[in-house]
């Protein structure tokens, strides 16, 4: 029985998200992925992206078995094996590697508000100068939800975990601009989500 786990929106959404990194990354480099969760992401992203090297990362002991097995059975070159991640360390694994991206998907809001923090700080120390941070997740702008179900899935968020919801991306955006990123663009995605982008100055 295989390590693998799935999560169904994953097979909808990976495609509108590979688009915008195409368009966004640097030309080539080492992608760093926090909060990797099953590993389905990355391992269809180093396929399509075979000039990028992978580096998949996560906290929960779960996901990285996934991830590995994900990893082992694409028998991609350009994919590592997974990191343990704490996003709120102060201490990131690849310190001392030349990174041009971080990326994340929908952990900003299934987390208390220090994994944000702990994202662009992070993300500020490790990248180099030109480098991207790339963040996927529903977001309200100017303090409103983009559609109904937003709201409902936010209440259903802090229903589970008073510290958990969705985030407003101005908030988002003053984070990254205290850790030296900043905002270039944001993109509407389906299923009512969006892309947030900084660079490195």
């Amino acid at each position: 029985m295989s390590d693998r786990r799935y999560a169904p929106a994953t097979l909808r959404n990976r495609g509108p998200i590979l688009e915008v990194l195409r368009r966004v990354l640097p030309k080539a480099g080492l992608l760093l992925e926090v909060a990797s969760g099953t590993g389905e992401h990355v391992v269809h992203f180093a396929a399509a992206l075979p000039e990028w090297t992978f580096q998949p990362s996560d906290l929960d002991p779960d996901a990285l078995t996934s991830i590995a097995a994900w990893v082992h059975a694409s028998e991609l070159a350009n994919v590592r094996m997974p990191l343990r991640l704490d996003v709120t360390s102060k201490t990131w694994p690849l310190a001392g590697e030349s990174v041009q991206a971080v990326f994340s998907a929908n952990m900003v809001h299934i987390a208390p508000e220090e994994a944000a923090r702990g994202l662009t700080a992070g993300a500020g120390r490790l990248l180099e100068s030109g480098g991207v941070l790339v963040v996927y997740g529903p977001f309200r702008i100017a303090g409103v939800h983009t559609a109904p179900s937003n709201q409902a899935f936010d209440l259903d968020l802090r229903a589970r975990d008073p510290r958990w919801g969705v985030r407003d991306v101005e908030w988002l955006q003053e984070l990254a601009a205290s850790n030296g990123l900043a905002f270039e663009e944001r993109v509407a995605m389906p299923a009512n989500n969006q892309i947030v982008v900084f660079s490195k100055t």
